[in-house]
């Protein structure tokens, strides 16, 4: 027996409420920050350099610069000064490759060496302790590249 199309769009409706149900669930879910979130910067060692890969931000009394090519210098630098971290007792799996991540804080003559796993919102001290990230605060820790033609 064939069903209605009354049937067929009763169906469509309660497929789409579950849906946004799902969709307003997770939302919840991870913009909400841990409650063992702690800033990875203080108020006596503030974030006054970075270095991502080939891409560089400084803090100078003038405010944030960046290299050349990155677009996004000011948020770029906000997102990192502002960043929270919840360490983690063990070694996550990691599914991808590090990148290199060179921080100094202010009082401090050199950066130190970290890794950053973006794609699964991990970061490792030199030290080798782990950190992740809450995905409420991941999306901006990359900067925006200027593109160029090749």
């Amino acid at each position: 027996m064939a069903m209605s199309r009354r049937k067929w769009n009763n169906i469509i409706i309660i497929a789409c409420l579950i849906m946004i149900g799902t969709l307003t669930m997770l939302d919840n879910r991870t913009s909400k920050l841990p409650d063992d979130a702690l800033p990875l910067f203080g108020a006596e060692n503030r974030l006054t350099q970075l270095q991502l890969n080939d891409h560089w931000l400084n803090r100078s009394e003038a405010g944030w610069q960046c290299d050349a090519q990155v677009l996004n210098c000011e948020q770029w630098a906000s997102t990192w000064e502002a960043l929270k971290v919840s360490a983690l007792s063990a070694q996550p799996e990691l599914f991808s490759a590090p990148q290199e991540l060179i921080l100094q804080v202010s009082g401090a003559d050199t950066g130190l060496a970290w890794q950053l796993y973006p794609e699964q919102g991990l970061l490792r001290s030199p030290a080798g302790n782990w950190y992740e990230i809450p995905p409420s605060l991941r999306h901006n820790l990359q900067p925006v590249i200027r593109a160029t033609a090749s």
